[in-house]
């Protein structure tokens, strides 16, 4: 059963903008803990944007100020519009879950949920 489900991805120029929309449903659904990840090729995954139940929003500094994560708990989804998007960004982007809200949000090994993933490439 799938219960994460990434959308959004694409090809866009320098400077463009994409959202990213992740729908959750099953076991992966009204966790504490939901984040973005992206892996590069070659490259470690790394946290993009994360929120919590209650706490700040996490921003990993290469993003803050040009992409917005939110999340709507009524329709179980977690988005990440991004904005000004240079061509350092594209990689794979993944959103994660956890139920645990003491975790280190930008730490993938924590994870108990994850997408399969939407490509996202800019040129």
């Amino acid at each position: 059963d799938v219960q994460l489900v990434e959308s959004g991805g694409g090809s866009v120029e320098a400077e463009g903008s994409l959202t990213l929309t992740c729908v959750a449903s099953g076991a992966a659904s009204n966790k504490n803990v939901v984040t973005w990840f992206r892996q590069a090729p070659g490259k470690e995954r790394e946290g993009v944007a994360g929120i919590r139940t209650v706490g700040p929003i996490y921003y990993a500094d290469s993003v803050r100020g040009r992409f917005t994560i939110s999340k709507n708990n009524a329709k179980h989804t977690l988005s990440l519009q991004m904005n000004s998007l240079k061509t350092e960004v594209s990689a794979m982007y993944y959103c994660a879950a956890v139920r645990d809200a003491r975790v280190c949000v930008a730490r993938d090994s924590v994870y108990d949920y994850w997408g399969q993933g939407t490509q996202v490439t800019v040129s």
